[in-house]
């Protein structure tokens, strides 16, 4: 799928790309982005759960400071290339792209010489220790070979064709943190640790916070949405809670 230009303005209630300052497209099925090489005041864009495959359009937004792309389709790091001329570029997540491979260690450190201003690289602080080794341990890397444009691909990830419902989860408790960098204004307090708690009121814990993550995630969604998804939305939240109503009551004749 094409990030368009209607698409872009909506999310980011814009009425011009060039003004876009913050755009959010998690989970949009994206293929292709070649629209932000309108976009030069562009700030923080979030793409992570698609299939964008290239960062050639990124290197026109001179002013961007953070770039969620986690899980996507980056075939090499050689697409850091495009990224290297970006001044302001602080917050990097690229975790879980092709181009990571089976060296975590190897990867950060050739992310790191490419792009030595990163503070933040898949939601950890970079540190001068980090950068100093990267000069030596991190590969060089050249601009990417490119056979086409880079706007095709396998197929997107999708919410709906994510294995178990453990992933999907999963996918949203990531996207809470990638929201708590971006946002923070939707960030919930975390709960307080006790390892000293019994297994039982341990699982309670963690499943409560779990619960705060997936409702963070869920609230920063819904900007997104125009009011028919709404509509949808609350159809859909009125039945579920009629269930529950329904539920309690046989459970208390019970």
């Amino acid at each position: 799928m094409k990030l368009t230009r209607k698409m872009v303005l909506s999310r980011a209630k814009a009425s011009e790309l060039h003004s876009v300052r913050k755009l959010n497209c998690w989970g949009s099925r994206l293929t292709d982005i070649s629209i932000c090489r309108e976009m030069p005041s562009l700030e923080v864009i979030t793409l992570s759960v698609n299939s964008v495959s290239t960062l050639e359009p990124m290197s026109w937004c001179r002013q961007l400071s953070e770039l969620y792309l986690r899980r996507n389709r980056i075939p090499s790091l050689a697409e850091l290339f495009y990224l290297k001329d970006l001044p302001r570029l602080r917050v990097l997540w690229l975790a879980e792209n092709p181009c990571c491979g089976p060296d975590p260690h190897l990867y950060r450190m050739t992310v790191l010489r490419a792009l030595p201003h990163l503070q933040t690289l898949d939601n950890q602080t970079v540190t001068e220790e980090e950068l100093s080794r990267a000069l030596m341990e991190g590969e060089e890397i050249t601009a990417p070979d490119r056979g086409g444009t880079g706007n095709g691909g396998p197929e997107p990830y999708t919410l709906s064709t994510m294995n178990a419902t453990a992933e999907t989860q999963g996918d949203l408790l990531s996207f809470s943190e990638e929201a708590s960098s971006a946002q923070g204004q939707l960030c919930l307090k975390p709960l307080a640790r006790n390892r000293f708690l019994p297994f039982s009121q341990r699982e309670a814990v963690k499943s409560h916070k779990n619960r705060n993550n997936v409702l963070a995630a869920i609230l920063l969604l819904l900007q997104d949405l125009d009011t028919e998804a709404l509509e949808a939305v609350h159809q859909t939240v009125v039945s579920r809670l009629q269930a529950l109503h329904k539920q309690g009551l046989q459970e208390d004749m019970e």
